[in-house]
């Protein structure tokens, strides 16, 4: 008698929700209606995650949300032509094992679904009546599918975890944690501090709950693994990570402070500062080097915003005595100056001497222009805060350089969310931070013989954020102390408008800073989101 066939595990998902040819057929008609909106529903699906930390963490960056994006439209587009086979089974199973890889909590599978399964809805209801009812079983049925493949490959991930704790705690590690679990908890896991343990070949032995919290890493997937391939980033592991092995094998004497980044499970660094202790590992204790660590990034973030404002409160009040000084004498000299070319226009004097007071005049002008700009920075007045619209500002201030970039040959472009962000802001005083770095960015391509600026806007969760790209030469130094007063790459330059831009930027409780490299130079500006946060489609 010959046996019936293996029945796979999608044949198996697709026989219990009763997924049939007609619901492939209903989903194909759904397919040609719904494809042109497919851009939209992807681009609503990302702005809906930046508005969680969780799952807007595990992201990298822009590029990547992009690239994201791009690839929901995609599965969209399969996902309502099939076909509903073995090979879409392995498709989908692959995008399940990337939200696994890169840490996306599970429970946001649900509620994106969710997002879909509306906007699906919603078109579904503009069919006419005779095939909505169709269209919503089927895309009911796909949708069940997709969540059950989903998660499937979780499943997969949540027992290869467990395989692998197997695998590596034998009886004696398993005596060793319990007795370890009794002996630390009190002092280790209440603790602020990172406080991670290595053997001497360098793998992690201990790892605590702060740990966990920095790195992203929880504990059973730390626990083995090489402290250097895992946390130290790939820049540092020849040489602070060979010294580290050292120090844990007891080659080399431990550094009291060390102080590194480490490379977090989302791509990001954390500046950690580290204490090192070396105890000559026993038979029954294995750890050969502790590390307590303090994640001091904000903190370094903080002393250098504070230095910066030091030196631009300084270098203000020092510029507001020599204005108050300067723009009175100035202002007679130009006047003089003016009389003297119209007296020398009607005695027909010489073409010298009118050129000469002409050159005066406009070296006059510019002194001027540079004494009000002193002003400005000496006298910052606070923030009056209004509702504004980030989107208009940003428009606004295109439309103001779009001369200089005409005559520049820079190409400037923008690239806004579908919802706009309006926060609480000096909406002039923002608009002069956006022209002073949409300038800057024009000047750097005018350089290079044209090129492009886009400015960007992005909601984040807890901020705004907008930045301004250049495809220009770069900053001549990564360390160039650019935000300082009276430092400027231009030999017109005053050196004034990045310090006016960090002060702004400051008083808004907000940061700003650079990347930069030949070919690319993006200013960042994160303005702080309050409650009174709104978005506008």
């Amino acid at each position: 008698m010959k046996r019936p066939p293996i029945e796979t595990t999608f044949a198996e998902m697709k026989r219990y929700v009763r997924f049939s040819a007609e619901d492939e057929a209903a989903l194909t008609s759904f397919g040609d209606v719904a494809t042109p909106h497919f851009p939209r529903i992807a681009a609503e699906f990302y702005e809906r995650i930046r508005e969680h930390e969780d799952a807007h963490a595990v992201f990298t960056g822009e590029a990547q949300i992009e690239r994201l994006q791009r690839s929901l439209v995609r599965w969209m587009e399969r996902l309502c032509r099939g076909p509903y086979d073995e090979g879409y089974y392995d498709e989908r199973a692959k995008i399940g094992r990337v939200h696994v890889k890169i840490g996306l909590p599970q429970r946001y599978m649900f509620t994106a679904m969710a997002l879909i399964r509306r906007e699906f809805d919603q078109l579904a209801g503009e069919l006419p009546a005779a095939n909505a009812g169709a269209v919503r079983d089927a895309l009911s049925r796909v949708l069940d599918l997709e969540l059950a493949i989903m998660l499937e490959t979780y499943r997969d991930d949540f027992v290869a975890r467990i395989q692998r704790i197997e695998r590596v705690e034998n009886e004696r590690l398993r005596r060793e944690l319990a007795r370890s679990e009794h002996r630390y908890t009190s002092a280790v896991e209440l603790a602020r501090v990172l406080v991670v343990g290595l053997d001497a070949s360098g793998q992690i032995a201990l790892f605590n709950h702060e740990a966990e919290r920095v790195t992203g890493y929880a504990r059973d997937e730390a626990i083995g693994r090489s402290f250097v391939a895992l946390l130290l980033p790939e820049a540092l592991r020849e040489d602070e990570g060979v010294r580290l092995l050292k120090a844990a094998s007891g080659e080399l004497p431990v550094e009291a402070i060390w102080e590194v980044p480490l490379r977090a499970r989302s791509g990001r660094e954390r500046m950690v500062r580290w204490q090192l202790a070396y105890v000559a590992p026993t038979p029954d204790e294995s750890v050969a080097l502790y590390a307590i660590g303090q994640d001091v990034t904000e903190e370094r973030a903080l002393q250098e915003r504070t230095r910066q404002s030091e030196r631009l409160a300084a270098v203000g009040t020092l510029a507001a005595g020599l204005a108050h000084e300067i723009r009175n004498p100035l202002n007679g000299a130009l006047l003089h100056v003016t009389y003297l070319e119209r007296a020398l226009k009607r005695s027909a004097g010489s073409d010298d001497a009118l050129e000469t007071t002409r050159f005066i005049g406009t070296e006059i002008q510019r002194l001027s222009a540079l004494v009000r700009d002193f002003l400005v920075f000496a006298r910052p007045s606070p923030p009056n805060r209004r509702p504004a619209s980030l989107r208009a500002l940003c428009l606004r201030a295109v439309t103001v350089v779009a001369d200089d970039a005409r005559q520049a040959k820079a190409e400037v472009s923008t690239d806004f969310p579908a919802s706009d962000v309006v926060i609480d802001v000096d909406a002039d005083k923002i608009e002069q931070v956006l022209l002073n770095l949409l300038r800057n960015a024009i000047d750097a391509v005018e350089a290079a013989g044209g090129g492009r600026v886009v400015l960007r806007l992005r909601r984040q969760p807890r901020s705004a954020l907008i930045e301004v790209e250049d495809d220009g030469p770069g900053l001549p130094s990564a360390d160039a102390p650019i935000f300082d007063a009276f430092y400027s790459t231009k030999a017109q330059g005053t050196g004034l408008g990045l310090a006016i831009v960090h002060r702004v930027v400051s008083d808004h409780g907000g940061s700003v800073e650079v990347e930069s490299h030949p070919g690319e130079t993006v200013f960042r500006v994160l303005l702080p989101i309050g409650s009174g946060v709104s978005e506008v489609s």
